[in-house]
């Protein structure tokens, strides 16, 4: 089946920096619409960035910036590099994977930005 493992998320300090991993298992991540999502508590969850089959990316205007989606197709991984992290950044960070109908979630790593 299916896995998108996220990694990487963790306690940082404002204006600290992290880097997400999602690690595709049965999908081509350079085939799919990959995105990185994000719910915080008591929100809906939004789209941070996403990456297209071109290798076009776009961002949420509260990201610009700030983050940098990437994907490295030999290890069919995708990342989202986070600096001049806010606490408004915190969340559960979720990757995402389309392509058409299909969509694949993965499980969430939570970020969370406080002194």
């Amino acid at each position: 089946q299916v896995q998108l493992v996220e990694s990487g998320g963790g306690l940082v300090q404002p204006g600290g920096s992290l880097r997400l991993s999602c690690a595709a298992s049965r999908i081509i991540v350079s085939a799919y619409r990959m995105g990185w999502y994000r719910q915080a508590p008591g929100k809906e969850r939004e789209l941070v960035a996403r990456i297209f089959r071109n290798d076009s990316t776009d961002y949420a205007d509260s990201v610009k910036g700030r983050f940098t989606i990437s994907r490295d197709n030999a290890k069919n991984t995708v990342y989202l590099q986070m600096n001049s992290l806010k606490p408004e950044d915190t969340a559960v960070y979720y990757c995402r994977g389309s392509y058409y109908s299909q969509i694949y979630w993965g499980q969430g790593t939570q970020v969370t930005v406080s002194s």
